[in-house]
């Protein structure tokens, strides 16, 4: 089944474009932040670099692993559910679900072995691009050199290989128990209850870090960390419950979208209900960006001015800590804004032979449009809103903490523009995906798809 394996991939390379694109920005993420660990270790770092460099890449390369797991897991279980016809087939040729699970995770190895060897040269550039940041704030003395050692291979090997196999392994396990009959509905049940365990976890480590922000004095310089590491973990949390919140929120407003709608809102309401598990993979990164930019960006602003107002220069600390939280908001922006397209993208163009039955069975392509549309509207409400909450929940205590007040004074302007980022992001990506898939004509469009 290896050599199966190896067979898929090179026959195929364009299936696995989507898992191996989610893996290799992973991977540079992942060794960028841990190669910090390295160039702290290294011998004759004075103590204060030591550390910069430490905090920067334990702290936030903790929690950019921690959204980078997520995203491989998930780009790769959408990967997975897409091939149930190549599954069955197999199926039906005498492969056994061990020799079927052998060749999927022997598929998400390679692609994470392929990640892993691409990632190191761009990661490598990052990391000093990184501690060049540090050198030119005055962080970090400019004596110290970079180094990418065993922190930086391990930790991107263990990530990548681990989120990509473990991930082919649930979800093929799913499909295959799916197709025996009668024990499907009780994996799936099994996952549910393993992904809600992990979304609790999540929503309770994020309200304790909350929490411990009040337990701070308002000049520390780690206050931001708390409220930071929780708004980050209660994205998390929400994304692990996205399928039941989605189906919540359209059962609250399944009935006014169908009316306003018509029959592409009819067609978007059915639709999202019943993939509300596929469409949970691209509501994790619109969460994690919507929670993770606005708490940071609106953190900042108030330390800023109430630096400001305190008459007093930028320390060090201060300037270590823009630069961190520049970093983080960066570095995760943009992995989940191109996580977000890419997840965009191959759903999108998976569902071509869903576009042409519905052709066939009447809807104009103006009204598949239309309904593509719509679903990329209700996924950005939700995921801002969940993503809103999530970020306003770190804001909250650090204000407060830091200024006696309990909303920041700098309006809504930061984010307005966190949200029209995300919309753009899944509006244009959807509708330019679905108008590319909608000019195979539709008997074609099934024909292949079948």
């Amino acid at each position: 089944m290896f050599a199966l394996a190896m067979r898929s991939v090179r026959q195929r390379p364009g299936r696995f474009v989507a898992t191996l694109i989610a893996a290799l920005l992973g991977a540079v993420i992942t060794m960028m932040f841990s190669s910090l660990l390295d160039t702290g270790g290294a011998a004759g770092v004075d103590s204060k670099s030591a550390e910069v460099l430490n905090t920067s890449g334990g702290v936030v390369g903790g929690y950019s692993s921690l959204l980078v797991f997520f995203a491989v897991a998930s780009t790769l279980t959408v990967n997975v559910r897409q091939r149930d016809d190549e599954i069955k087939l197999l199926r039906s040729t005498g492969a056994t679900p061990a020799q079927i699970k052998r060749m999927v995770v022997g598929e998400a190895a390679m692609i994470a072995v392929v990640a892993v060897v691409l990632a190191v040269g761009p990661a490598m550039l990052a990391g000093r691009a990184l501690l060049k940041m540090f050198q030119d704030s005055d962080q970090v003395v400019d004596s110290v050199d970079y180094v990418f050692g065993p922190m930086a291979l391990t930790s991107g090997i263990a990530i990548t290989l681990v989120a990509s196999m473990g991930a082919a392994f649930l979800a093929v396990r799913r499909a295959t128990k799916a197709m025996a009959g009668g024990s499907g509905a009780e994996g799936k049940r099994r996952g549910n209850r393993l992904r809600n365990v992990g979304g609790a976890l999540a929503l309770l480590v994020g309200a304790g870090a909350l929490a411990t922000t009040f337990a701070m004095n308002a000049t520390d310089s780690a206050l931001m960390a708390a409220p930071a590491a929780g708004a980050i973990m209660l994205s998390v949390g929400f994304a692990c419950f996205a399928p039941a919140l989605l189906r919540a929120l359209l059962g609250v407003f399944g009935g006014p979208i169908a009316a306003v709608g018509g029959a592409s809102g009819y067609l978007t309401v059915h639709n999202m209900r019943q993939r509300a598990e596929q469409l949970s993979g691209m509501l994790m990164p619109l969460i994690s960006f919507t929670g993770v930019a606005t708490a940071t960006f609106y953190m900042q602003l108030v330390e800023n001015d109430a630096i400001k107002a305190s008459g007093l220069t930028k320390s060090i600390d201060d300037k270590n800590l823009e630069t961190l939280n520049l970093v983080v908001v960066g570095v995760i922006a943009a992995f989940c804004c191109i996580m977000l397209v890419n997840s965009l993208y191959a759903a999108t163009t998976y569902r071509s032979k869903e576009f042409g039955g519905q052709r066939l069975a009447g809807a104009t392509p103006g009204q598949v449009l239309r309904m593509v549309g719509m679903e990329g509207v209700v996924l950005t409400v939700t995921g801002v809103f969940f993503g809103t909450v999530a970020g306003l929940a770190g804001i909250l205590p650090f204000t407060i903490v830091r200024t006696d007040s309990v909303l920041p004074d700098q309006g809504l302007g930061v984010w307005v523009g966190v949200v029209a980022v995300a919309a753009v992001a899944t509006l244009l990506t959807s509708l330019l995906t679905a108008v590319r898939t909608l000019r195979t004509p539709a008997i074609t469009a099934v024909g292949l798809a079948a």
